[in-house]
């Protein structure tokens, strides 16, 4: 496979590789492999919530509001 990147792009990830000691490739490969391991969990987890919505589990407004007081307090 070969991906082209612009040289902005393509001097940035030189930067970041030098800066950590590695070389361009495994930085790529690195990104890539996060990105489909998240894709990969975001949808399950999509599929998760529509087959709840299917059932007619859903979390009530208040228990929202709940939620997010306590996270976000103040």
């Amino acid at each position: 496979m070969e991906v082209r990147l612009n040289p902005e792009l393509q001097a940035k990830l030189t930067r970041l590789a030098t800066q950590q000691g590695r070389d361009s490739e495994s930085l790529v490969v690195e990104a890539v492999e996060r990105m489909v391991s998240y894709d990969e969990w975001f949808l399950q987890e999509v599929e998760k919530g529509i087959a709840a919505a299917d059932r007619g589990e859903f979390v009530g407004h208040d228990d929202v509001k709940k939620q997010i007081d306590r996270r976000y307090p103040g």
